[in-house]
């Protein structure tokens, strides 16, 4: 009778020890299998001597066996709970998937069947709308894991409804003609001008873009833009007419615009709407039927273009890449061809659009690596990466980088303040780490008599700076003053030599300059016809040299000027705007310096340059900002003992003057009566008092005064 039981005993006590060991800790198990093993044993010595044992002993016995069998029956009913909560809670675990795991987007295909493509549209046109979609209908990302803007990382990107830094993404879809699996790698793009620089580098890795066009308002001028730099990639065009759904959308209309101003073929355009999920799989059908595959060029030493990088405090910088040569493994040692650094690649995987490890990437394939990067520098965008050879792993170098590799230029310039001077040293910190990820920020310390320390940032434009200085107050928590934004200006000294200055304060005196230059861009309003006369306005008004106008239909027309970028850089897109009711938009492109008739204003109080309130202005502006000044600074300043004259200065000739009266006491308030010699010598003794007041005075400008001028001086320049 004892045999069965013990096999059924040993089977529990098993799986009660297989179970359990997930959930209990280190001493439980011990204890766990350490009762276990003392009622085997007991179990196994009571029947090797069952034969030798007195009956009361025997009777004993078998009530130890039966309390055993009780609680091993017990642990067998409890085990598969046991395990399944076990298996919940490794369910639960975030999991890095490995390389050979059975992921399907993983799944290596032939290099015919990978399509790289992009997304060019005009800002509001739905293209992160689109992108989302496009991710959910193939499966990369789960319906309950979506939200809007899912590639949009950041929340002021959501808030805005902009892109600012581009992503990646690849995708696995089946196509309904082949049957056959096909990786799609999708890199998402700005659509602003400040960002057309992430827009060209991103269309450098692609074969194919999709041009999404909103049905209900047309073709709009960044438009044009990003699809002109597609063109002259080689890239093949899907036109895509989005927003269908809406009642005001025209799909006829706009397809002739396409046709008309794009010069593409539009008779086969897509019709979709990405919000509501119509026309995504024939998208998806159209990329894999019209994009070409990428050259088969696997078997070349390796070349890689970084379109994008980024800063991660534990594994250094993440680099964001297309194979378009050879293949790259991890643990290969690489060098940053502009640079000359090299590494090794410690991470090498693919975006899906989060981080998926894998060991090999090869020609046609985009992904990313890291390889204990410490500075962005080392790993610039544009940059081609290559075998390190020599003793280093991988094979041999490549022989010349990809075309193409540019650094980002700032064009905009201004300074930064900290309203407590305190936080300086948090300035400082929070533009180093915003410079990890933004290679086109620059920044270097400055100092006023009025603001304290602060620094000296270049953006790329105006929308950068205002994204840029509204992250350092949310992520970073500092309250800051923002002067006028300026450009570089380039100044021909006597001697020869060519001098860049972005701030007034480096301006050289005129008497050692011959010239001044400033940058000028073409800019492109595409507006309704309506609205010619208003713009024209403003354009005449910004000193802008009229090039062209072109209709583009019958009720849309372009505008072209060759106009100062310092006259951009103000209110100008805010006044474009208003002037036609929000329905024209604009491009420009920097054309290159030309010879401008520029002067540097001062603004001194009672005799004293106030540096941070100089600017450098057109001749003919000079006196309307100069006189718009000094009023504004007489109001704002408050009476001091003795007078306080303003003056607007350019070079030794005072254009614009106002005058704050003094606060007079009355000294003759005591003298009733008498010889009015005694009230002439109060009078004179009191002139005497505020001559000496107004030689020794120093005149402070309230830091409220100091920014109600600097909001006037973006209004006027």
């Amino acid at each position: 009778m004892v045999g069965p039981p013990l096999a059924a005993l040993h089977h529990s006590a098993t799986l009660s020890a297989v179970n359990v060991a997930p959930v209990r800790s280190s001493e439980c198990q011990a204890r766990v299998s350490f009762s276990l093993e003392s009622q085997l044993s007991l179990l196994s010595g009571s029947t090797s001597a069952r034969s030798n044992v007195a009956p009361k002993d025997h009777r004993l016995q078998q009530q130890q066996q039966q309390r055993v069998f009780a609680s091993s029956a017990r642990t067998a009913a409890t085990g598969p709970v046991v395990a399944t909560l076990a298996s919940e809670n490794e369910a639960a675990k975030p999991s890095v998937k490995p390389a050979n795991s059975g992921d399907s987007r993983l799944a290596k295909v032939p290099i015919e069947r990978i399509r790289n493509f992009s997304i060019i549209a005009h800002i509001d046109h739905g293209k992160s709308t689109l992108a989302d979609k496009l991710l959910e209908t193939t499966g990369t990302v789960q319906a309950r894991e979506m939200k809007e803007q899912f590639l949009d990382n950041m929340d002021l990107e959501r808030e805005r409804g902009i892109t600012i830094k581009l992503q990646a993404a690849r995708m696995r879809h089946v196509s309904r003609v082949d049957g056959k699996a096909y990786c799609l790698n999708l890199i998402d793009t700005p659509g602003h001008v400040d960002f057309s620089y992430e827009v060209s580098r991103s269309l450098a890795a692609c074969e194919g873009a999709l041009l999404v066009v909103d049905a209900s308002q047309g073709v709009e001028a960044q438009t044009l833009a990003n699809v002109y730099l597609a063109i002259e990639g080689n890239l093949e065009i899907i036109p895509v007419l989005n927003k269908i759904d809406l009642p005001g959308a025209d799909p006829e209309r706009v397809r002739a615009e396409v046709e008309e101003v794009v010069g593409l073929d539009a008779s086969d355009a897509i019709l979709c709407s990405a919000k509501e999920g119509i026309g995504i799989d024939d998208i998806l059908e159209s990329i894999i039927a019209k994009v070409p595959p990428p050259a088969p060029t696997r078997d070349q030493p390796l070349r890689c273009l970084i379109f994008d990088s980024y800063y991660d405090p534990y594994r250094g910088v993440i680099v964001y890449f297309r194979v378009v040569d050879g293949e790259v493994r991890k643990g290969d040692s690489v060098r940053f061809m502009a640079s000359g650094k090299q590494y090794e690649v410690d991470e090498l995987g693919v975006l899906s659009p989060t981080q998926m490890q894998v060991e090999c990437l090869y020609a046609g394939e985009v992904g990313y690596l890291a390889a204990s990067i410490r500075q962005v520098a080392d790993a610039r965008v544009g940059d081609t990466i290559t075998h390190a050879g020599g003793a280093g792993k991988g094979g041999p170098p490549a022989k010349e980088s990809l075309p193409g590799y540019r650094e980002a230029v700032p064009m905009v310039f201004c300074g930064l303040f900290p309203i407590d001077a305190d936080q300086f040293p948090s300035l400082r910190e929070a533009l180093e780490k915003l410079q990890l990820n933004d290679a086109a920020l620059q920044f270097e310390p400055e100092s006023s008599s009025a603001m304290g320390f602060g620094f000296r940032c270049g953006f790329l434009g105006l929308l950068h700076m205002d994204v840029v200085q509204e992250r350092l107050e949310r992520e970073y928590g500092l309250d800051l003053i923002t002067t006028a934004p300026s450009v570089v200006y380039r100044v021909l000294k006597r001697d020869g030599t060519v001098v860049e200055c972005s701030n007034p304060s480096e301006m050289p005196d005129a008497s050692i300059r011959t010239e001044i230059q400033e940058p000028y861009v073409r800019m492109d309003i595409l507006s309704p016809k309506d609205y010619i006369g208003t713009l024209m306005e403003l354009s005449q008004e910004r000193r802008g040299e009229f090039v062209e106008m072109k209709y583009v239909t019958e009720a849309r027309t372009t505008l072209s000027y060759d106009m100062p970028l310092g006259e951009v850089v103000g209110d100008f897109f805010d006044q474009l705007k208003s002037r036609t009711k929000g329905y024209a938009s604009m491009e420009y492109k920097v054309i290159g310096y030309r010879k401008s008739n520029l002067v540097k204003m001062d603004i001194q109080l009672n005799g004293e340059a106030v540096e941070p309130l100089s600017a450098i202005v057109h001749q003919e502006k000079a006196y309307g900002v100069g006189r718009a000044l000094t009023q504004k600074l007489k109001e704002l300043i408050p009476r001091q003992m003795f007078k306080i004259p303003i003056q607007a200065c350019v070079g030794t000739k005072v254009i614009a003057s106002e005058t704050i009266a003094a606060i007079r006491k009355d000294v003759l308030a005591k003298c009733y009566g008498g010889d009015i010699s005694r009230k002439k010598k109060l009078l004179k003794k009191q002139a005497a008092g505020k001559k000496r007041m107004k030689a020794l005075g120093r005149v402070e400008v309230p830091q409220d005064a100091f920014m109600a001028v600097l909001r006037l001086e973006k209004e006027s320049l």
